[in-house]
């Protein structure tokens, strides 16, 4: 391998990262042809953080390993210690810049303490942090009016949770209380949370624990790339319709899913696949729920994931992207359904706290001030071509999806088989964030990747962030450059 052929600057600290010769292969069987790749430099940004005086990564990371869970995990063989954000960026202990291109697993909307969203937090919480719903206040009262305007039809009722585990949670039990029925469909990859409700809900084994979970029944996963139906929505359908007639009491409580499944691998249910799903499950006197929680606040192009599949749901939950960063969840629905809940006393001490709540006000405000959801249909549409124009280069790129800024790109060691790629999904993640660009994993076999930045994103970085991958898959199959680009940036 040659040494250093070519300059690249893709950092904002002023160094210049002095490439080697890549490594692209247009198939998997092909040898290695080498050429020198010219990935975009990183996109100048008027912002350096100030100095940070904290603990350092190593540091920290002994304190997470002697206090923290064990259950708690991080991506990188050398976890990153991030200290500041600003928009689509993240820095770390010692200042160096990151294209975030994660957003906190789809929560940061408007950007890293976008200035709107910390005023309006900041204000409130000099006046009032918190008082409960037993007591009139401004915040959480103009948000859910501001909230509801945002739903079609009936759906203006809204109740506050903290977390999107805690709004599934909630919305099963409002439909298991107003049908009468327990029974729950759900899909297979789905992800609704694991608390002991939700994870019933959740299809994912990983994310299951021995606990009682009953009732619920998961069906076909619509899944046009692995599905055993491709495309074809209706057939999948077939699948809940058989569930509700053969495994239950042709009474259902509700039908649960993301638009969109995220923690799944960004995976787009089948077009005409709700519609037909939502029709059946109401002949059977179900409610149908829109898992919102990742999908929703303008990332996919519309404001909901629902949209575009033309159905309006029973119950709407949603968190995450509400509020910008700030634990926030709700649950919106109907007022016939919201009855149910006066039956008894439901109460949240925590739902609708005032600068939770100022937060979430704010991130509605900011979305429509800045134009945040033609932002997130345009880049994100530019995002996936580039992404695309990969998977024509790269044959271990097996799939790309997504609508917006919620793209998935699926990685496999051979097309026909669809073998998942997972170890070298870890090393072009490893090599990606080398580079200064971040992105998730998700998917069943862990091998895709979950591109939700903070729908702020540019197109200069839709341009950076494809050329970190294509470099990441050259490195992540040639030893010699990946230690020679570890090493420069070590030093």
């Amino acid at each position: 391998m040659a040494k250093v052929m070519k300059k690249i600057q893709i950092l904002s600290a002023g160094k210049s990262l002095l490439h080697p010769r890549a490594a692209a292969y247009s198939t998997l069987s092909q040898p290695l042809v080498e050429h020198e790749p010219n990935p975009p430099e990183m996109p100048p940004f008027d912002y350096a953080p100030p100095p940070y005086v904290g603990p350092s990564a190593e540091e920290i990371l002994s304190k997470r390993r002697n206090f923290l869970s064990p259950a708690v995990f991080h991506f990188f063989k050398k976890p990153l210690a991030l200290v500041d954000g600003k928009m689509q960026y993240l820095f770390d202990e010692k200042g160096r810049r990151y294209l975030d291109g994660f957003g906190g697993i789809a929560t940061v909307s408007c950007g890293h303490c976008h200035p709107d969203v910390v005023a309006a937090i900041v204000d409130q919480a000099k006046r009032l942090q918190h008082s409960t719903i037993l007591y009139l206040n401004p915040a959480i009262a103009d948000f859910a009016e501001a909230l509801a305007s945002k739903f079609p039809g009936d759906l203006k009722v809204v109740y506050f949770t903290n977390s999107g585990t805690e709004a599934n949670e909630l919305a099963l039990l409002m439909a298991r209380l107003y049908t009468g029925s327990h029974e729950v469909i759900s899909i297979r990859n789905g992800y609704h949370g694991n608390a002991a409700g939700t994870m019933g809900a959740t299809a994912q084994s990983s994310y299951k624990f021995n606990v009682v979970q009953t009732g619920v029944h998961h069906a076909l996963n619509p899944d046009q790339y692995r599905g055993v139906f491709g495309s074809d929505g209706q057939k999948y359908a077939k699948d809940v319709e058989e569930i509700i007639t053969y495994g239950t009491t042709s009474r259902v409580a509700a039908f649960i899913a993301e638009p969109i499944q995220g923690v799944g691998g960004i995976m787009e249910l089948a077009p005409g696949y709700l519609p037909a799903v939502y029709s059946a499950v109401r002949k059977a006197g179900g409610l149908c729920i829109a898992d919102e929680v990742q999908s929703g606040f303008a990332r996919t192009g519309d404001f909901w994931g629902f949209e575009a599949h033309g159905v309006v749901p029973d119950i709407v939950t949603m968190a995450k992207g509400i509020g910008n960063g700030i634990p926030l969840g709700a649950v919106v629905t109907t007022p016939k359904i919201a009855k149910v809940l006066a039956q008894r006393s439901y109460f949240n001490t925590f739902g609708g706290n005032p600068v939770c709540t100022a937060a979430g006000l704010a991130v509605l405000n900011v979305i429509e001030k800045d134009g945040l959801q033609k932002n997130a249909l345009e880049v994100g549409s530019h995002l996936k071509q580039r992404l695309l124009s990969l998977k024509e280069k790269y044959e271990i790129i097996g799939d790309v999806r997504g609508r917006g800024l919620m793209l998935g790109v699926e990685l496999v060691k051979d097309r026909e088989q669809k073998t998942p790629a997972n170890a070298e999904t870890l090393k072009v993640m490893e090599m990606m964030k080398d580079m200064g660009v971040l992105i998730g994993k998700g998917g069943f076999f862990g091998n895709v990747f979950r591109i939700t930045p903070p729908l702020c994103f540019t197109k200069p970085d839709a341009g950076l962030l494809p050329a970190a991958s294509s470099t990441g898959i050259d490195c992540s199959r040639s030893p010699q450059q990946r230690v020679e680009i570890q090493t420069y940036f070590s030093g």
